[in-house]
């Protein structure tokens, strides 16, 4: 066994899940801050410089909260629920390549946990499994507003599951992999036009741009964020699914909205922006750029727009991007074979 691959990878391991919570914390205050300007208000200011320890002062009030069961809760499932999406929302993280390989001490250290040959499916499942603590903690409330807001969830993540995988059927094809390095990899690749007097970059949202909008909008409803916050829904639900929580539980699911922002805004740069490619230099700065657009579009979103009703939503899927979703995989798939002179 190649021990020192084994402690790097579990040293990066341990780098890559810190700095993952730490971001999900200071989310909360970057989020506030960016909506209190698009609204013309202040936003956190009181607690540290620039409020800069609003955070903090968050997680410590959440901790003294009483933390309440519900009487006809069933209790096991009860408290079991949050920790389901918390603790799956992080590990997505392991599979997204922060960089390629470096040395250290002599060392080859690879930036990023590990290399699965079906990373893209590893974490669609995390996504699809972190649910499961949305529906179950719904149900184990024994609030008939908190089951409908789970039910909701249920059926918004089998919708929008199905058109987040299609919409990255395109990528599999050209790329020939399922995994993010191999995918990086390829994109690093410059494009030559004209017999090579032009290079462009060899980004999958050049190639793919109908699969990089399926992509967007499905990971937003993935993520239960406004404007599909329908599980949510507290001018309907009271709060949805997780109205009988209270204190750091209830932040449990909070949190596990926001680390799944993060994974998802650097699986789109990953997988449509070329992630760590960069004009100038390759390195890690451009992954976290291009993820910071995407985490701003998601705060955009939630400034702007109304949330959908219920029957739009699902309208919107199964009508409107599953067939795009389709359509796209079938015209990737003639134009790759007819590249290929099969055609």
């Amino acid at each position: 066994m190649n021990w020192s691959a084994f402690i790097s990878s579990y040293i990066f391991a341990f780098i890559v899940l810190n700095v993952m919570l730490g971001l999900m914390a200071y989310m909360t205050y970057i989020e506030r801050k960016v909506m209190a300007a698009m609204q013309d208000r202040v936003g956190p200011n009181r607690t540290g410089p620039f409020g800069l320890l609003q955070p903090i002062a968050d997680g410590v009030k959440l901790l003294a909260k009483e933390d309440i069961v519900p009487k006809n809760a069933d209790r096991l499932v009860f408290l079991i629920a949050p920790l389901i999406s918390f603790v799956l929302a992080p590990l997505s993280a392991a599979v997204i390549p922060f960089g390629g390989t470096i040395t250290v001490f002599g060392y080859d250290v690879n930036l990023y946990v590990a290399d699965i040959n079906v990373a893209v499916l590893y974490v669609l499942a995390l996504g699809g499994m972190g649910v499961y603590g949305i529906i179950l903690g719904g149900y184990a409330s024994g609030n008939r507003y908190s089951l409908l807001g789970a039910l909701r969830s249920a059926a918004q993540v089998v919708s929008y599951e199905l058109v987040l995988g299609l919409s990255l059927v395109g990528i599999f094809i050209l790329s020939g992999s399922l995994s993010l390095v191999e995918i990086l990899n390829a994109q690093q690749q410059p494009l030559t036009l004209f017999g090579g007097a032009i290079q462009i970059p060899n980004w999958y949202i050049l190639s793919q741009p109908l699969g990089f909008v399926l992509f967007l909008i499905a990971a937003v409803a993935e993520t239960n964020r406004a404007p599909f916050d329908l599980p949510e829904a507290e001018t309907e639900l009271i709060g949805g699914f997780h109205t009988e929580y209270s204190g750091f539980r209830f932040s449990f699911f909070f949190l596990a909205e926001y680390i799944n922002m993060i994974v998802v805004s650097f699986m789109a740069a990953t997988l449509f922006l070329g992630g760590i490619d960069g004009p100038i230099a390759d390195g890690v700065w451009w992954l976290a750029a291009k993820a910071a657009l995407f985490l701003l579009f998601y705060i955009w979103l939630r400034t702007t727009l109304p949330r959908f009703r219920y029957d739009q939503l699902m309208g919107l899927a199964w009508k409107v991007l599953l067939p795009l979703a389709v359509i796209n995989v079938a015209l990737t798939g003639l134009i790759r074979l007819w590249g290929l002179g099969l055609l």
